[in-house]
């Protein structure tokens, strides 16, 4: 069972948190270096690197369980299903898949609590009902996204905890979505790129 990080036991129905494109989410942690880089750079690693450079920030919501009390295995496709809210117009929901190391790891402490990412993906809501055809987003209405993080074969060692992160920018290895619904991402103007206020919702009451 996963359970938001630090929320003491919420019995609000759902999270909320403020996406904005003006200071989004980065993909790697700040400073982050050119893709070549002189001298090397972290782009090929990236993908593991340690999430909790994210992991306490107000746009970021952190779901983990328990620490497991046997293995888990997971093989084969890996599904995002998420019932979400927005204020705006548009918005991206991005998924991460985590296995948290266990704070007490003295087989190798630079891995103690460790977030290595496990699976990832970007959903553009303007596609949630056509991938060939964008449409606007009804402001405030809970709208269910379904999309794939792709396919995995990975087990999560027992003391380990699952974790789920959700957010709305990956900048800037997922350009900027204005939250604004206008036919051309790339050709949004400075004035289309607003705030909003996201919901992700975990009771089927509001449905």
């Amino acid at each position: 069972v996963l359970s938001r990080s630090g929320s003491g036991g919420s019995a609000q129905e759902f999270d909320e948190y403020i996406s904005d494109p003006a200071h989004p989410v980065p993909y790697r942690q700040r400073p982050i270096q050119p893709t070549y880089f002189p001298g090397g750079s972290k782009w090929s690693t990236w993908l593991v690197e340690d999430q909790r450079f994210v992991d306490d920030r107000a746009d970021v919501l952190s779901y983990e369980t328990t620490p497991l009390d046997a293995d888990v295995t997971i093989a084969g496709e890996v599904v995002a299903h998420l019932f979400a809210s927005t204020t705006g117009t548009d918005a991206d929901w991005i998924a991460k898949l985590i296995d948290v190391y266990p704070e007490n790891y003295p087989q190798n402490w630079s891995l103690a609590g460790y977030q290595l990412m496990v699976s990832n993906e970007v959903f553009r809501g303007r596609y949630r009902t056509s991938i060939e055809k964008a449409a606007p987003i009804e402001p405030n209405k809970v709208l269910e996204y379904t999309w794939s993080l792709h396919t995995q074969n990975y087990t999560f060692k027992k003391g380990h905890r699952i974790m789920v992160q959700v957010q709305s920018t990956w900048f800037p290895i997922i350009d900027r979505n204005p939250q604004t619904f206008v036919p051309n991402i790339f050709q949004a103007k400075e004035s289309d790129f607003t705030a909003a206020t996201h919901r992700v919702y975990r009771t089927p009451s509001t449905l």
